[in-house]
């Protein structure tokens, strides 16, 4: 593999290319930068393509391709066979509202529904709200705090022949660490239950392959990965068809149609379609070919290779800072098993002081419990401070990681 381009990636970015002194981004887990290729396919459908669909006219002709494209382009990131199980919304959480009201429907009172405790709350909040709503009844997964990893024994214990869904992170937006998802699924379908998967976090540098795991559903959010901010649900088609969607009487009943409520957001759906087109152009640069998909897995392979020396630096300097606990895996050995998202506390120095010293410095990094509620809650962690989390991506330097580790090491004295 011929070395990664960072400097002709950095390029394609504004908000890195064009300020004389760019920010250190490490803020990327909350979301991230986007290319001047996607900003433009923005613009152009604005101006190109701001009309309804369902015309006869050129302009709802050009807004048509624009849906299309944008589902397809879905259809590729998540490995889905059809664009057809592709719903496209304003966000994971808003997807995951909508779509939770229409698998309750299928629960009745006594069913049992699975949560994890290392979930994201966009996946945990809209299950809580339709058990309440349904009279179902809540399990909850704890994750291994020696593997960091939700363990397909642990899932196995809170099943029974009531259990209707279960829902569950392929990676944590706060530990990093990666699930072995196609076990875990097996589990939920041991027991006829449908696997929902939250893969916000691992999209941003791998790509879920929904047919390899074999989930019932799988949910991520585009401006996590160098997109606009839309969210992308894909669902089993044989299982979207049994469900009511919430929606207006004289909306389409076709698929995905009926679960994608109003008018869409058509300079963002050219977004999601760049989104595609820019992760297969990393391929491009890497010596990559093949369809749309093959060159996308060939341009995050790529990029993996460039953020993993930067991920176990970050991991090992912020370990030698004293006072520090890092929370997640830090065994080299394993660094695969995670993406390079570090979260960690200090025995004595407030998160938000970290974070404050460093956004002094225009290094962007975050500090909270940033919506990971449940696992900072197993952790026995503070709400109001949760951890100071720094999120690698592949526009990122060894000189961002050093000047981060370099001002972390000044606050901690």
């Amino acid at each position: 593999m011929p070395p990664f381009p960072i400097d002709q990636v950095r390029a394609l970015f504004p908000a890195i290319a064009r300020p004389a002194q760019p920010p250190v981004f490490l803020d990327n887990a909350a979301g991230t930068q986007v290319p001047q290729s996607v900003i433009d396919a923005v613009a152009d459908a604005m101006a190109q393509g701001a009309c309804n669909l369902g015309g006869r006219f050129s302009g709802s002709r050009r807004a048509m391709d624009i849906w299309d494209a944008a589902h397809q382009a879905g259809a590729d990131i998540v490995g889905a066979p059809s664009p057809r199980g592709v719903i496209i919304g304003a966000s994971m959480t808003a997807l995951t509202l909508h779509i939770s009201r229409s698998i309750g429907r299928l629960c009745q009172p006594g069913d049992e529904i699975v949560v994890t405790r290392m979930d994201h709350e966009g996946d945990v909040a809209p299950w809580l709200l339709m058990a309440q709503d349904r009279g179902l009844t809540v399990r909850w997964v704890p994750f291994d705090t020696q593997s960091w990893q939700l363990e397909p024994q642990a899932l196995r214990a809170v099943m029974s022949p009531r259990t209707r869904l279960v829902a569950m992170n392929y990676a944590s937006n706060l530990t990093g660490s990666i699930n072995d998802m196609a076990a875990l699924v097996r589990v939920v379908h041991e027991f006829g239950a449908l696997a929902y998967v939250d893969a916000v976090q691992l999209t941003p540098h791998h790509l879920p392959d929904v047919q390899a795991i074999d989930c019932d559903f799988l949910v991520c959010s585009a401006y996590k990965f160098f997109g606009p901010h839309l969210g992308v649900l894909w669902g089993r088609e044989s299982v979207l068809e049994t469900l009511e969607a919430y929606k207006c009487r004289c909306a389409s009943d076709d698929l995905p149609e009926r679960f994608e409520s109003g008018t869409p957001q058509t300079e963002l759906l050219a977004g999601l379609a760049a989104t595609a087109d820019y992760i297969a152009s990393l391929g491009d640069m890497t010596g990559h070919s093949g369809s749309r998909r093959e060159r996308m897995l060939g341009g995050y392979a790529a990029a993996r290779a460039h953020e993993t020396p930067l991920a176990l630096r970050l991991i090992a300097g912020i370990a030698a800072i004293p006072g520090t606990t890092i929370h997640g895996i830090t065994n080299p050995n394993r660094i695969g098993e995670r993406v390079p998202t570090v979260s960690f506390t200090h025995d004595t120095i407030p998160t938000h002081a970290f974070a404050q010293a460093l956004a002094d410095q225009e290094i962007f990094v975050w500090s909270g419990h940033n919506y990971a509620l449940e696992p900072v809650r197993q952790l026995g962690l503070s709400e109001a401070t949760g951890v100071v989390r720094l999120a690698i991506a592949h526009y990122n330097t060894a000189d961002d990681v050093e000047r981060a580790l370099a001002a972390l090491a000044a606050v901690a004295g």
